[in-house]
């Protein structure tokens, strides 16, 4: 592996509506090597996502104006956004919701409470499987 390489800085979009998960996520991944947006609701998120495309979001499903599946849906529906990989990351964890959000085309689908060296573990999988994120 080029040395350049090794210093991938992927993006990610964390879409949560609690301040205290946007926070802590963004502190942790920051110190795992990540570039990190936080959105705190769908609309903010489709803004964010329209003008610089992450490599991957980490999406919430209960959030006022606009749930987590319907953001799915409209970054699935916007050829910009259609292969970027989305984890659920979600306190729904129902067969039907999961099973719906595969449906929808995530890539991976985590309740709360989770663990944060799991998560990583998981965005760093997604990534790597993908293929498709930037590399520089």
């Amino acid at each position: 592996m080029s040395e350049s390489a090794e210093v991938i800085r992927h993006r990610i979009l964390v879409v949560d509506d609690d301040e205290h998960i946007q926070k802590s996520l963004s502190q942790y991944l920051e110190m795992e090597d990540f570039d990190v947006d936080v959105a705190s609701g769908g609309r903010e998120a489709l803004e964010q996502a329209a003008l610089q495309t992450p490599d991957l979001v980490l999406l919430d499903i209960m959030m006022p104006e606009m749930d987590g599946f319907e953001v799915v849906e409209s970054l699935r529906a916007q050829e910009k956004t259609s292969r970027v990989p989305i984890i659920l990351l979600t306190a729904r964890g129902q067969d039907t919701d999961v099973l719906r959000g595969y449906q929808l085309g995530v890539s991976s689908y985590l309740t709360k409470p989770f663990n944060l060296d799991e998560l990583v573990e998981t965005i760093r999988e997604v990534l790597e499987a993908d293929g498709t994120a930037r590399k520089a």
